[in-house]
């Protein structure tokens, strides 16, 4: 369906949720707090689909036995367990569902984390090399914040803490806010769009 009765639902739906925003009448914010309750509805719709779409994709894989294959069983055997202990037991300790949480998946992020340490370090040696006026001031900065927060810059100069406290809470903070104003600003513009129908990639291809 994409002829003019989304765009209508979504019209509707996007003025009244700002109309809400602005008034304080009762029913007005009753009804805003249905709307809410249908998009945490269509929320957990929209998870369903994407567990189904990656049992789809991996089982295909399977049967076609294409590269990593195998990997594709595990992960099938894990959603299954995943979902079926869920379902059937909860969310408690001693379930299935905490065990694979808490001992398996926990342990996996927490791998994948300390391994994005060193990606992280390598971007920061190829963006503080000294070669413009820019790179020189971001360097001296991190100079500044790393050893203001380890016990040898406290050692090497006792105010560099507060330096380095100064720089996250005054600059950093200011810039932080430009790009929330600037996020915020493309958001509200995104959505405009879509109630005016401009834009309509939220109905699919076609």
């Amino acid at each position: 369906m994409r002829g003019p009765i989304p765009v209508a639902v979504a019209f509707v739906s996007g003025l009244f949720m700002v109309v809400s925003f602005f008034s304080p009448h009762p029913e007005i914010e009753r009804i805003s707090g249905d709307f809410l309750n249908w998009v945490s509805i269509v929320t957990g719709f929209t998870i369903l689909l994407g567990v189904v779409s990656i049992a789809r994709t991996n089982t295909a894989k399977v049967q076609r036995q294409s590269a990593g294959w195998p990997y594709a069983v595990i992960l099938l055997i894990c959603l299954a367990a995943m979902v079926g202990g869920s379902v059937f037991q909860g969310n408690e300790a001693g379930t299935v569902y905490y065990w694979l949480f808490n001992d398996l998946q926990a342990p996996m992020m927490t791998t994948m984390f300390s391994l994005l340490a060193f990606f992280i370090a390598s971007a920061a040696y190829r963006a503080f090399r000294a070669r413009t006026v820019q790179s020189t001031l971001l360097l001296g900065t991190a100079v500044l914040v790393m050893l203001g927060r380890i016990p040898i810059g406290q050692a090497i100069y006792s105010d560099l803490p507060e330096i380095a406290n100064w720089i996250m809470a005054v600059p950093n903070t200011a810039v932080q806010r430009g790009i929330i104003i600037g996020a915020a600003l493309g958001a509200a513009a995104t959505a405009l769009r879509i109630m005016l129908g401009l834009e309509r990639t939220y109905m699919g291809r076609g």
